[in-house]
């Protein structure tokens, strides 16, 4: 069958790449046109345009570069039309991809959304949008099935697919990665300050301030693999901090602790036992707009998940060196962190276990298989 997939971040080429492994492994001869980025063009299929050309944080940044946006919305339904999908595949990336539901359901095409937009966290309206044009949602949040019931949607809970992207991954040894990245013998607290030059600029001058409050660790930055090292570069300015790119994972296994931009970093760092503070600060205006429509008591996907606070939130005036110093003390103390150890395998056993991407792929070829008989 032919798969259509859009997916808009890091995060959404991670799920995405697995997602395509399952699909061509139950279905020997798919052929998949995507949206995503390089782990997804790895895989197999044929890429259509890289997150890294569409990425913009926030409301304000978005209007900004509404036309662009625009321009990438229109050439996605001519390819679309070109292609004539068995099926479309939307993974997260809400503001691009429900837009393009809406086009695509009008037209007939078969519409399915994996990893679902954070409708529970603000405009809850957009429920009615999504039963109208999407056939089968995949949710990776526990909590998210039961908030769809409320509204009379049916949708599958499949599990996390980080459980199993972590799971997978090639153990690292210690010792080896040090040497390679010329790490020394102390103790490692990561930073991992998002992926989008906005929430870097935000994040990393704040994060890196600490540096020298802490001289028994080093400083690592957790480089994302759509910035080069020179955008990273004119915030180091110490030699106590290392900058490794596109290894995040393996960083993980072996720190002490992490300082994490608000977002699935923050799940990622939890499964990895990583004890850690979440940062967020954003774009003023984008901030004051969000604070009015979003309903949520967290913004960590750890503290939403347990409903309760395991991680420090340190959100827009709170993240200062004098807070952000406090907190990371508090975690590299023996007792926080046992209880952070005691709250993260809580965690793990929420989510479920192994096999979303499996799931999520028989699902998906079930339901197409089924509607064309």
């Amino acid at each position: 069958m032919k798969y259509y997939i859009i997916a808009g971040e890091a995060s959404g080429d991670l799920h995405g790449s697995n997602l395509m492994k399952a699909l061509f492994k139950q279905d020997e001869k798919a052929h998949i046109r995507f949206w995503g980025g390089d782990l997804m063009q790895t895989v197999g299929g044929e890429l259509v345009m890289h997150y890294k050309e569409r990425q913009f944080m926030g409301f304000a940044e978005v209007i900004l570069n509404l036309r662009k946006v625009l321009g990438h919305i229109k050439f996605c339904k001519s390819d679309i039309e070109t292609f004539q999908p068995d099926v479309i595949i939307f993974i997260d990336n809400s503001g691009f991809n429900l837009r393009i539901a809406k086009w695509a359901k009008a037209l007939n095409y078969k519409t399915h959304y994996y990893i679902s937009p954070q409708v529970w966290a603000s405009r809850a309206s957009r429920v009615e949008k999504i039963k109208r044009d999407v056939d089968a949602m995949y949710c990776i949040l526990p909590f998210e099935k039961d908030f769809y019931k409320t509204y009379d949607y049916d949708v599958h809970f499949v599990g996390h697919p980080l459980i199993d992207a972590i799971a997978d991954r090639q153990q690292v040894n210690g010792n080896v990665f040090r040497e390679a990245h010329q790490l020394s013998d102390l103790p490692i607290i990561a930073l991992l300050p998002g992926s989008r030059k906005q929430e870097i600029t935000k994040m990393l001058g704040v994060m890196l301030s600490l540096v020298n409050d802490f001289k028994d660790y080093q400083f690592v930055i957790a480089g994302a693999p759509s910035q080069d090292f020179e955008f990273y570069k004119q915030f180091i300015k110490q030699d106590n901090i290392s900058f490794i790119s596109n290894k995040t994972y393996d960083l993980l296994s072996i720190s002490t602790a992490a300082l994490v931009t608000s977002g699935t970093a923050t799940l990622e760092t939890a499964l990895f036992k990583v004890p850690q503070v979440v940062c967020y600060k954003a774009n003023a205006i984008s901030y004051q707009i969000a604070k009015r429509i979003i309903t949520l008591k967290y913004i960590s996907l750890v503290n939403l998940i347990m409903d309760r606070e395991v991680v420090t939130e340190l959100i827009q005036g709170d993240l200062n060196k004098k807070r952000l110093k406090k907190e990371l003390t508090a975690i590299l103390d023996s007792e926080k962190r046992k209880q952070l150890f005691l709250d993260y395998y809580e965690l793990e056993q929420i989510l479920g276990g192994r096999g979303a991407s499996d799931k999520t792929a028989e699902l998906i070829i079930s339901k197409i298989s089924n509607s064309k008989k």
